[in-house]
């Protein structure tokens, strides 16, 4: 028998393979900066430098009259207006959308199906239409007080729906899905031994709820709440169709009247606002984490039986009615005669020439070709910025990936109308800042304030996707001898390719609906379709007006169930829940 020893490896070969693994990992670093720079390049000319101008602008020509007038005039009025809706639609999407969350996942009950169906359809309606479905609805001149008024003789002014209220209907309805997701993620992913633990331990079902499951819900209650904020402080059409002076609409009365001082000195305060309670609610949610340690699972739902299974037979009843109404009534009128509609409840007269005209007329079709063509252009750009970006983010881990996740999600707290008027600020002339390029009265800036707008809904669809692939595959994959493009080519990519799909999806039905930024930038003579939507209700056009609407309401519809299908995989499509990250 003999007996071999081991030999330290020679100092020369430890060296050796150390300098081997300082060269792999340099050859790495350039790899990920030879991604990182073109990126950081765009998002450096078409977000961080616009932002800078116009906080620059709002400080041109002395910096204490613009504030000071902000302080002392409508715009501080406006500032708390916005915030204080903002915070109300925060409470009310937060009591409907966790409400409705609760119900559907702990009780069983008649029409709890199609209720499931139904309470993601407002997710379906673009922001414009479903403001315009609730001034049909529920405004003086809507559907329900007339309806009222018909039937029981009440007065139109007493029961109609108006101003701030008005604006809370909208933002309610509109919004409440995004807490309404999260809770019901965060429900099902909780580990229901948990509650069992506490209830034999003695604690009352009121206590379970408010020291085991509430703070489970944490992270899904902050990202509503964020999401909620977020939109409501940019919200633009709610405020316009209501006629409440919120600082959205006043930048952009600002900015029509020449004053373009204090319209940068708005949008820098609303812009800081935004981000400040980002920062915030991104630093209570870290502060505490609630993590469970096993896979949570569907807990038996209570079935409700006796009297209480009849009421909640027509409570499902109702509520199903309420949320597709928007819709509904949308669909209804898009059938009808223009300007046929004028007192009576319902229109009287309907035909299909509405949707004949859009097809036929080539001056009808236009704005459908700009808008889908300017959302293809920015999403496919948003693809490729969005795509790489999350990549690089994921394998950078030093702060320059910190600093380019930052930049990436920056416009995301930005409203609409501060990104239009950061580019019309940035693009307006030949300047250094912008490489001599001028956009405004062109059609790219139309794309350019989508790419901004959306990117970054890829970025976290495809990084939502690379958080779970290990990089051991890629390592692998180099090892074997591929270059890092092929790697990327033939390892990654195929398998983030439907995150990428998904988030590029919600990217376009978002650019094809947008409003808030095109109604500030649009080049005159090529109205967007959400424009157009806006000019023909103006013009009292309602029938041709909704008849778009309609169209955006079946593509949404359409991408929505794509995304859904990309997002089950595997999983039988008939037993998916229709659901989509936040469109705007």
């Amino acid at each position: 028998m003999s007996t071999q020893t081991l030999e330290p490896a020679p100092e020369s070969t430890s060296s050796s393979a150390r300098r081997r693994l300082s060269a792999r990992a340099t050859s790495s670093d350039r790899f990920i900066y030879f991604l990182a720079a073109p990126v950081l390049f765009v998002l450096l000319l078409f977000v961080v430098v616009p932002m800078g101008q116009t906080m620059l602008a709002s400080v041109d020509g002395g910096a204490a009259d613009n504030y000071a007038s902000f302080l002392d005039g409508a715009s501080g009025e406006a500032l708390l207006l916005s915030v204080g809706t903002s915070l109300a639609s925060v409470l009310s999407c937060g009591l409907v959308g966790t409400v409705l969350a609760i119900l559907l996942a702990r009780f069983d009950f008649p029409g709890r199906r199609v209720l499931e169906v139904v309470a993601v359809l407002p997710m379906a309606l673009p922001p414009l239409i479903g403001a315009v479905s609730f001034v049909l609805l529920y405004s003086e001149t809507g559907i329900v007080p007339r309806a009222l008024a018909e039937w029981f003789g009440l007065s139109p002014a007493d029961t109609a729906v108006t101003g701030v209220a008005g604006v809370l209907l909208v933002h309610t309805f509109t919004m409440y899905p995004f807490f309404y997701l999260s809770v019901s993620a965060g429900l099902a992913g909780l580990d229901p031994s948990l509650e069992a633990a506490a209830a034999n331990l003695g604690a009352g079902r009121a206590r379970v709820w408010r020291t085991v499951i509430l703070p489970m819900l944490t992270p899904a209650l902050v990202s509503g709440a964020l999401l909620t904020f977020m939109i409501s402080m940019a919200s633009f059409t709610a405020p316009q169709l209501y006629n409440v002076p919120t600082l959205t609409m006043q930048i952009v009365s600002t900015r029509t009247s020449g004053n373009e001082g204090l319209a940068a000195a708005q949008a820098t305060v609303l812009s800081l606002v935004s981000i400040v309670f980002l920062v915030s609610m991104r630093w209570y949610q870290g502060r505490r984490v609630h993590r469970s340690l096993s896979k949570g699972s569907q807990l038996d739902r209570t079935v409700t039986r006796g009297p209480a299974r009849i009421a909640a037979l027509v409570g499902s009843a109702l509520l199903t009615v309420v949320l597709m109404a928007p819709i509904l009534v949308i669909v209804l009128v898009s059938l009808s005669v223009d300007a046929s509609w004028t007192t009576q409840v319902l229109p009287e007269r309907y035909t299909f020439d509405n949707f004949t005209g859009i097809f036929t007329d080539p001056g009808s079709l236009l704005p459908i070709s700009v808008s889908v063509q300017m959302s293809l252009l920015a999403t496919g750009v948003a693809i490729v910025i969005g795509a790489i970006a999350a990549w690089v983010v994921a394998r950078w881990k030093r702060l320059g990936g910190t600093v380019l996740d930052i930049m990436v999600m920056l416009p995301w707290a930005l409203p609409g109308t501060v990104i239009g008027v950061n580019l019309i600020t940035a693009f307006n002339e030949p300047q250094p800042g912008n490489l001599g390029l001028t956009l405004v009265g062109t059609l790219w800036i139309l794309p350019a304030a989508y790419f901004v707008r959306y990117v970054p809904l890829i970025f976290r669809s495809t990084g939502a996707a690379l958080d779970q692939i290990s990089p051991s595959l890629e390592e692998a994959a180099r090892n074997l001898g591929a270059g890092p493009v092929r790697v990327l080519r033939t390892v990654t990519f195929p398998l983030v390719a439907r995150g990428v799909l998904a988030g590029a999806l919600l990217a376009f039905i978002d650019g094809v609906g947008e409003y808030v930024a095109s109604v500030v930038i649009y080049p005159a003579g090529l109205a967007p379709m959400s424009v157009e939507i806006y000019n023909r209700i103006y013009s009292s056009q309602f029938g041709s007006a909704a008849a778009y609407g309609t169209l955006q309401i079946v593509l949404i519809l359409v991408v929505l169930i794509v995304s859904n299908r990309l997002k089950a995989g595997r999983r039988d499509s008939s037993g998916a829940a229709l659901t989509a990250a936040p469109a705007s």
